[in-house]
């Protein structure tokens, strides 16, 4: 018969707390949930008699709930990260109301600015599987942003082109882009927002050229 094996009342560095009762036939399975939430920062302490956990000093201020620690925002990589993050979700949003991901910009835009492009090209270009490039350029063809054509110069060439309507779509969705890097990016002024953008590429220029380098270097 099921019986309780771990009882009591979990709080968090928040001071958020909350009852917890684990029913198990194992009294190990329910064990060594709590043991992990124990090290995630949980504390569990007796369910009767049990006293709320006391307030945080005066003066201090509590940590958010999800907040990092302070000692991790002195690392550039870890704040590259989270800014990442958060701008990838906004421009995912963007994007997903249109029916579209981050590929599928990306293909378009290569077709805006390079013209009429073969799917083998196109793959080698962005460093992916070629099935996975036909599907991307499928979903492109289906929303009547790209086509497919035979190339002028070769017959025998099927080439993917960017449809006018492909086009429209491209120029709403850079305004759109714009918008979204103006809230992103609002705690800066203009002086400030040319600096991070000449900074971040030339950190992504000698991240892009460390593969290549370590390429060449093989015998």
């Amino acid at each position: 018969m099921d019986r309780p094996v771990v009882s009591g009342v979990a709080h968090d560095l928040s001071g958020a707390t909350f009852a917890v009762v684990g029913i198990s036939t194992m009294p190990t399975d329910w064990a060594q949930v709590f043991r992990s939430l124990a090290n995630a920062g949980l504390t569990l302490d007796p369910l009767t008699g049990a006293a709320p956990p006391a307030p945080p000093a005066q003066g201090v201020t509590p940590p958010s709930p999800g907040a990092p620690p302070p000692s991790v925002l002195d690392l550039n990589a870890y704040l590259m990260h989270s800014v990442g993050r958060a701008a990838r979700r906004k421009l995912a949003e963007k994007l997903e109301a249109r029916g579209l991901r981050l590929w599928h910009l990306t293909v378009m835009t290569l077709l805006a600015e390079l013209g009429p492009q073969m799917k083998t090209a196109l793959a080698t270009r962005l460093a992916i599987n070629p099935s996975d490039l036909v599907k991307i350029v499928d979903d492109l063809v289906r929303l009547r942003h790209a086509h497919c054509v035979r190339d002028r110069a070769d017959r025998r060439r099927v080439v993917v082109r960017l449809t006018p309507e492909g086009g429209a779509a491209l120029r709403d969705l850079s305004a759109e882009i714009a918008s979204t890097d103006d809230e992103i990016l609002a705690p800066l002024d203009t002086g400030e927002r040319e600096q991070l953008a000449s900074l971040l590429r030339r950190v992504h220029g000698h991240l892009e050229r460390a593969p290549a380098e370590q390429a060449r270097r093989r015998p």
